[in-house]
């Protein structure tokens, strides 16, 4: 019975991190337009690390609560997640994903050195605070970039979607249509507080659903925080990713992921790690690891082809099945 209820907590827990993650997100880029933010701001700066906010906030969460290991262990599996299941998923529905040439020769490459430079500091178990201090400036020299020369190579649904919203906004500005822009700026700000207060109410349920779970179980909390928890961090990836596949932008569904897995293993991991130790529990470094790399690997390969294929995302997804029972020590 108490298996039951801290499972439950923990499965609702979930759902208001990931909830609030959206209300957050949503409320954030209105009223980045409404403050007169520039479209790239809006869907490149608030929609990038809004999307990771659940990591990173259930990051500190556990650092907290006491319990450090499970900050490396939800980043690698939010990783291998986003690449193998989320990609996966969207590759099968696109059937055929088409990749921009600046997308391949820009984000690739910082998205497979943030890789090599997270492996290169976690394969001992632990990554020290002047790790930590590495990981967080190689962010912000690729945020200052972002912020100058990447800029024009900058795209995502919500830059679009603002740029609409914006000229509306400069557009309407008196009677009914005043009016009702304003009540929407109030809504917008109830979603951005309601989902900044669920957020952090979330995620300090959810460690602590995590500590009683994996105690009653007998399980790691490294092992709950790199399937389950990385499972439902990640959802924020796919909403966006899979709704720029459906509306046939396949280039901002990838870089999308591509931008969250290199802000998650440097910032994500960089900004809590400048506090304390975190370690690595003896099946994420054993068993997660290996799989981040051979993902990581695999997704460089078919990137390079500027092509990804539905069957590479079947391929993708029985991939992620596999390390799911293999971390379970299923198989």
């Amino acid at each position: 019975m108490e298996i039951f209820l801290w499972t439950v907590l923990f499965i609702v827990s979930l759902a208001a991190l990931v909830k609030g993650s959206h209300w957050f997100l949503h409320g954030a880029e209105h009223i980045g337009v409404s403050f007169g933010f520039s479209p790239f701001v809006v869907g490149v700066l608030i929609v990038g690390v809004g999307t990771s906010l659940p990591e990173l906030i259930s990051s500190f969460s556990a650092i907290i609560q006491g319990v450090p290991e499970i900050v490396v262990a939800n980043v690698i599996g939010s990783n291998i997640a986003n690449i193998l299941l989320i990609l996966g998923i969207i590759a099968v529905i696109g059937r055929r994903l088409e990749l921009t040439r600046s997308l391949i020769d820009l984000e690739l490459p910082l998205f497979a050195i943030s890789t090599v430079l997270f492996l290169g500091i976690v394969y001992d178990g632990k990554v020290l605070q002047i790790e930590s201090v590495l990981l967080f400036i190689t962010y912000l020299i690729y945020f200052i970039y972002s912020l100058t020369g990447g800029k024009e190579k900058a795209s995502s649904v919500v830059v679009q979607k603002s740029e609409e919203l914006k000229k509306f906004a400069e557009r309407e500005k008196w009677g009914l249509m005043y009016i009702l822009r304003k009540m929407t700026h109030s809504k917008n700000q109830i979603l951005f507080w309601l989902g900044f207060f669920s957020i952090f109410i979330g995620a300090k349920y959810l460690i602590e659903s995590v500590i009683h779970l994996s105690l009653l179980m007998q399980i790691a909390p490294g092992i709950i925080s790199i399937s389950a928890i990385a499972i439902g961090t990640s959802l924020p990836e796919l909403a966006v990713s899979g709704r720029a596949v459906l509306e046939g932008k396949s280039e901002v569904a990838v870089g999308n992921i591509l931008g969250s897995n290199a802000f998650n293993l440097l910032f994500v991991v960089g900004l809590p790690g400048l506090f304390t130790i975190l370690p690595v529990g003896e099946s994420v470094l054993l068993t997660g690891l290996p799989i981040l790399a051979i993902a990581t690997l695999l997704f460089i390969i078919v990137g390079i082809s500027r092509r990804i294929y539905h069957w590479e995302g079947m391929m993708f997804l029985v991939l992620y099945v596999f390390f799911i029972l293999k971390i379970f020590g299923v198989i």
